[in-house]
Parts: C-alpha cells; sequence; structure tokens
C-alpha cells in the first residue's frame, strides 16, 4: 500500500512540474526586449494655427447667455500655435510610420524624432478617423528598423505586454503589465475590439505600439481610462484589425469598407421571445437604407441577421465590423431570421465611405400633445405630413409621437419623448385607436410581451421589446 502511495505522489509531483514548467515564466528583466525595440517607437509632435477672439470688456458672460454670441464678434482675432505630442512606431525601413489619426488630426506641421535625437519632418499617406489609424511617410530617404505585426487573435489575457511611447513628451518610456481583457467598447469610434491593459499609458502614448514578449506589435495605445493620468486601464487597437486599415491606406490613401445599408441593435430577450428565436442573438435590423445593398437584395426591417457570409453574428456589435472587414464587389450570403423562420439572401456589398450612411445625421425634436393610452401611461399625438417632412421621415410613414411618458409606465426606460411608434407587433399604426386594440389583445393574451417599431429622437428606426404588467 505505501509502495502504491509513493508511486502516485511521485506521479503527481511531476504532472505538477511538467503543467508549471510548461506555462509562461515571468520576465526576469525587460530590458534586452526594450533595447531591441526602442528604435523603431518614434516620438511625434505637431503644430496647428488656432484662431480665438479676446474678450474686449473686463468681465464674461456665463455659458448660455444671449450676450456671449451678441459680444463674441467684436472680439479681437488672434492666431496662436498649438502643438500636441504622441508616439509612433515604424513599420518599413524607408520610413513608414503609424500612429493615431488624433495624434495627427489637423497638423499644419508634422515631427517626427527617431532614437531621442534624429528628428524628420512628415507627410501624411493616408488617415482613417473611425478607426483611429494614420500612416505617416518620413521625408526622408534614410533606413530605418522596422517592427513586425504579431496576431493579436493569440493574444490571451493574462499575457505580458510592454508599452514604449512618449508620455507627457518624455519620450523613450517603457511600461509593462499584462493583457486585461479583449474585445472592449467604450464609445470612442464606429469599430471597437479593444484590447485593455494594465501596462501605464498616460497623455502622449497615443499611436504607440503595445509588444507581446517576441517583439511584435498586437496593438496601437489609443486611449485610457480617467482624465488625470494612467489608472492601471488603458486600450489598444488590435494588430489584426489595424493591419487591414493600413494596408489600404497604404495601397489606396483612404479605406474602401463593406457596407451593407442597415441600421441594427441588439437582441433582447424580449425581442426574441416575441420572434420566437431560440435566444437572444443576431442583428435585428432596425431599417434599410433605400436602394442600397441589403434593399436591393430584400433584407427588410425586422429582419433578425444570424449569419454574414458564413460567419454567425452572436452579438449585434460584431457585425459591422465583420462587414466593414469584407471587400467591396463582394456578392455574400446573409442568413436572416423572418417571420420564425431562417432564409438566406444573396448580397452585394458596397463601399460605405461613399454611401449616405456615412454621414451623421441631424436631430429634429418636436414637443406636441394629444391623446393617453391608458395602458401604456403615455400621450401621444397623431404623426402629420409636417412632423415627416421636418423630420426627414421616410413619406409613407405613420405613427404617433411620443410627447410624455409616465413615471409608471412600461415604456419609461425604453423609449423617450419625441419618439415615433410605427409599428405594434409587426402591425403598422395609423392612429391611436390601433395602438390601444394592439395592447389590449397583448394584455390578454399569456406573452404579455409587444413589440415596437421606432423612430427615436435621431431618426433611427429601431425595434424595442416591452414586457406588459
Amino acid at each position: 500500500m505505501k509502495k502504491i502511495r509513493f508511486i502516485f505522489l511521485a506521479l503527481f509531483f511531476t504532472l505538477s512540474f511538467q503543467t508549471i514548467s510548461s506555462s509562461n515564466p515571468v520576465p526576469a528583466s525587460f530590458a534586452d526586449l526594450a533595447e531591441r525595440l526602442m528604435p523603431s517607437v518614434v516620438n511625434i509632435s505637431t503644430t496647428q494655427t488656432v484662431v480665438t477672439n479676446t474678450n474686449p470688456l473686463p468681465f464674461t458672460f456665463p455659458p448660455g447667455s444671449p450676450f456671449e454670441d451678441m459680444f463674441r464678434e467684436f472680439g479681437t482675432p488672434q492666431e496662436r500655435k498649438s502643438s500636441a505630442l504622441g508616439s509612433g512606431f515604424i513599420i518599413d525601413e524607408k520610413g513608414l510610420v503609424v500612429t493615431n489619426n488624433h495624434v495627427i488630426q489637423g497638423a499644419e506641421d508634422i515631427i517626427v524624432r527617431v532614437n531621442g535625437d534624429q528628428e524628420y519632418k512628415a507627410k501624411v499617406i493616408g488617415a482613417d478617423p473611425l478607426s483611429d489609424i494614420a500612416v505617416l511617410q518620413l521625408e526622408t530617404d534614410e533606413k530605418f528598423i522596422p517592427v513586425q505585426f504579431g496576431d493579436s487573435d493569440k493574444a490571451r489575457i493574462g499575457d505580458w505586454v510592454i508599452a514604449i511611447g512618449n508620455p507627457f513628451g518624455l519620450g523613450g518610456t517603457v511600461t509593462s503589465g499584462i493583457i486585461s481583457a479583449r474585445n472592449r467598447s467604450i464609445g470612442l469610434s464606429r469599430y471597437e475590439d479593444y484590447i485593455q491593459t494594465d501596462a501605464s499609458i498616460n497623455s502622449g502614448n497615443s499611436g504607440g505600439p503595445l509588444f507581446d514578449m517576441n517583439g511584435d506589435v498586437i496593438g496601437i495605445n489609443t486611449a485610457i481610462l480617467g482624465r488625470n493620468g494612467s489608472i492601471g486601464i488603458g486600450f489598444s487597437i488590435p494588430a489584426n484589425d489595424a493591419k487591414l486599415v493600413i494596408d489600404q491606406l497604404i495601397e489606396f490613401g483612404e479605406t474602401k469598407r463593406g457596407w451593407l445599408g442597415v441600421r441594427i441593435q441588439d437582441v433582447t430577450q424580449e425581442i426574441a421571445d416575441v420572434e420566437k428565436l431560440d435566444e437572444p442573438r443576431g442583428a435585428l435590423v432596425a431599417s434599410v437604407a433605400e436602394n442600397s445593398p441589403s434593399d436591393k437584395g430584400g433584407i427588410k426591417a425586422g429582419d433578425i441577421i444570424l449569419e454574414f457570409n458564413g460567419v454567425k453574428i452572436n452579438q449585434m456589435k460584431e457585425l459591422p465590423a465583420i462587414v466593414a472587414k469584407t471587400k467591396v464587389g463582394t456578392t455574400v450570403k446573409v442568413k436572416v431570421w423572418r417571420n420564425k423562420k431562417e432564409i438566406t439572401k444573396s448580397i452585394l456589398l458596397g463601399r460605405l465611405e461613399t454611401s449616405d450612411d456615412f454621414k451623421v445625421g441631424e436631430k429634429t425634436p418636436e414637443l406636441p400633445k394629444d391623446l393617453i393610452i391608458e395602458d401604456l401611461k403615455i400621450t401621444v399625438k397623431k404623426l402629420t405630413k409636417e412632423d415627416i417632412k421636418k423630420r426627414k421621415l421616410p413619406n409613407q410613414t405613420t405613427g404617433l409621437i411620443v410627447t410624455k411618458v409616465g413615471n409608471t409606465s412600461p415604456l419609461l426606460n425604453s423609449i423617450n419623448p419625441n419618439s415615433v411608434i410605427v409599428e405594434a407587433q409587426k402591425t403598422r399604426i395609423r392612429s391611436a385607436s390601433d395602438l390601444e386594440k394592439i395592447v389590449k389583445d397583448v394584455l390578454k393574451s399569456n406573452q404579455k410581451t409587444i413589440l415596437f417599431a421606432i423612430y427615436n429622437t435621431q431618426n433611427q428606426r429601431r425595434y424595442i421589446g416591452v414586457k406588459l404588467d
């Protein structure tokens, strides 16, 4: 028995040792890695002219005062030079530099410092505000030491990383940490899938590289949480996403993203229940742009996109990034959930940058009052032709403008005043009595969930699932 126990313990410690020895060890030092990479990381300084009006009066008006605009024109225009600092890294021996778009946006002069003391002027090859990436060319014939991109998809939470950059203009600063999280979205841009790291990133680090332990770039440091410096939460654009944009900027000087022509939203549990979908998944089509690829391909508002070109869509936020990465002019298969069954449509992708979707719409508020829908505890008025014209809605739109939402309304956290209810339970709303009848039918049913189609206050068509009491 003792012999068996001894064999078991020996086997246990052998397996434990193998497990520990196969994991990545804690680095004893980053010195060799930093020394090798520093010549490829650059400091960027930019200048631009800013025109301001000096106040001719010995006092100022409070914000929003009607006198503020009245006296502004009497000020004397003053020009001053504004400067900004950032970081970047060299990706080609001929001096191609990658940085953030916000580092060089609006710059009149761009100076890039290499190895701490060599300065070169740079010009912009291409810049993309949507991904916040820019590519610069150093104006020199000298040769440089480039770095390579790694596979950011293989980067795991807990992996060691180092950041090199130009925080607060100090230059050549190395910080270390780990990957704290993946797939972060913080509301900065249209396409977000950030790597989160606790490696110290501060003002001036923007555009600098995030390296793995092989010395490959797996991210572009872009943002931090907190206004007063690093608090251990920084965000980097994944290298795999960045490289697609960088390659296009180098080749075309601009991006060419795929475009479906739909506005989408999350599929909530309530929406999944109404649509008889097994679970909340996919992207719900809130509206389809006229003459867009989706419109021509037969996609309709209310469809739930479950799969795009063979890739399953688990969450709504996944779809825009996948579409953007797909080559313009590609014919793709799109699986949608419609009328409680799955169908497939073929879509010829357009280009986002040439579409109306690329433009930002304007808000057009309206605040009238009319009828009360007792069961919903909301006040509404019928949508008129004048409302449609002012809000630039489709000509055939019918519905009700919500003018007030009661404190005990089931819609309190779902619909804002000034939204327009155009459908309920996939039925078009033409009058308040239409909505009242549908609501009463739902309250009599076992489901007690109602699906609204609305135009929100930004005039974007959306679906909202609400559980009624």
